[in-house]
């Protein structure tokens, strides 16, 4: 932002965490630039349209309705709101979220509505968003298990405010920079969706057709798998994969069994993961030991695949636990359950999951492997260790390049409703 320039003269605010503003702009509470509305209804018809926190983006302020968030019953209470009000997600979790309305409807509770008068509406919604104002509203929001900030705090924070016409000119080049990064951000989420596309399908292929294009094929019997190498064994899972019943050792730590980490230390992915989840307290003799390069069958394995165990410890008595056969190689088979091909297997087997039950051995026993020497097999595990690890190096390259953008974003929008940077003469 080195190439905007500052304001001509800036005064002191008055307010220490707001600093300098621009010397003719003037600082007021929200509450003297909006006010709340608090209609609540149950009769809204149910075509109209309704906005959950699920549907706003973090942060960006940006309006992506996903498909599953929806009134739990058509007689649900729900906010009112209308266009051009600024809904305001006050919720703790969720104090980064907030839209303009672009027409009237009805959303969760759990946002603030707030009508504008002569401030505009994205005046004020992007002054919420920035780093500073969230601070001073999460460290008002009460509450002991849900944390929620409320308009009395909310209305209380001072805003710097230009005159209505330096907004609409603010605003329109935060409007037109903004669309551009925005524009960059989805060329390159597309291209991370387009890199996870290739990496399933290369896992896939090689640990179902192999890495020789040559070789002759033969029908598996399988429908999830298909055709599969001449050469091929295609045996029972449990000839290769035993289920393990063995308790939980006295000196074992709670692992976790995630898809995005495989099954590691509980601690380790509260760490990784930034937030603390619920720990079992019930049936602890109960629960099962597990070994590094043992694999489990977890709760979400129909979503997502079986689990490799990365530390020693113990899962929940509900998991399966399986040990690897001497002639099973533990990284082949990493990528072989992990792959589109095999989950599907397995999700064939399980029609009862939508009533909450877990997969069992017998679920996995139903789903037989395809078998290559255990030679082959490493050399599979070889190859797409490369071959990944060259696709994942370019998809962190490429996050880490959205999330600067992100980061720019947010500075440029801070930067222009705080007056660090003048932007009346910007077209």
């Amino acid at each position: 932002m080195s190439h905007y320039k500052p304001y001509p003269a800036y005064r002191d605010s008055g307010v220490e965490w707001i600093g300098q503003v621009p010397e003719h702009w003037e600082i007021a509470r929200i509450k003297r630039r909006a006010s709340i509305r608090t209609e609540r209804r149950s009769d809204v018809p149910a075509d109209a349209i309704y906005v959950g926190l699920e549907d706003v983006e973090a942060e960006s302020g940006q309006y992506k309705p996903t498909s599953g968030n929806s009134r739990q019953t058509e007689d649900s209470t729900v906010g009112i709101f209308y266009e051009q009000d600024v809904l305001y997600g006050k919720l703790r979790p969720y104090l980064r979220k907030a839209i303009v309305a672009e027409m009237d409807g009805a959303c969760s509770t759990e946002f603030l509505v707030l009508k504008t008068g002569n401030t505009l509406p994205h005046w004020l919604q992007q002054w919420l968003l920035t780093p500073d104002v969230t601070q001073q509203i999460e460290a008002g929001c009460e509450g002991a298990k849900m944390p929620r900030a409320d308009w009395e705090h909310v209305g209380s924070i001072e805003m710097p405010t230009a005159s209505h016409e330096e907004q609409i000119q603010v605003i329109s080049a935060v409007d037109r920079e903004t669309a551009r990064i925005d524009a960059l951000i989805t060329k390159k989420t597309r291209f991370i969706e387009l890199l996870k596309e290739k990496r399933q399908a290369l896992i896939t292929h090689a640990v179902t057709k192999g890495l020789d294009p040559d070789v002759k094929m033969k029908d598996s019997g399988a429908k999830w798998l298909g055709d599969i190498p001449e050469h091929w064994d295609f045996v029972p899972s449990n000839s290769l994969f035993p289920e393990s019943k063995e308790r939980a050792w006295t000196e074992d730590e709670h692992l976790s069994a995630t898809q995005k980490y495989g099954v590691i230390p509980l601690a380790e992915y509260e760490r990784l993961e930034e937030r603390q989840v619920t720990h079992a307290v019930k049936n602890l003799d109960q629960r099962k030991h597990a070994e590094v390069g043992d694999f489990v069958i977890s709760m979400r394995s129909f979503e997502g695949g079986i689990e490799r165990v990365k530390a020693r410890g113990c899962v929940r008595s509900s998991y399966v636990v399986l040990k690897a056969c001497e002639n099973a190689h533990i990284g082949f088979f990493t990528y072989l359950f992990k792959s589109g091909a095999y989950i599907q297997g397995l999700q064939a087997t399980a029609t009862f999951i939508r009533d909450g039950q877990d997969l069992s051995y017998n679920n996995f026993r139903q789903v037989k492997l395809p078998r290559p020497s255990l030679a082959e097999q490493k050399s599979i595990a070889d190859f797409l260790d490369k071959s990944v690890s060259r696709i994942d190096g370019l998809t962190e390259k490429t996050q880490r390049s959205i999330n600067l953008l992100k980061e720019r974003r947010a500075a440029f929008i801070t930067a222009a409703v705080t007056g660090q940077i003048d932007l009346r003469e910007i077209v």
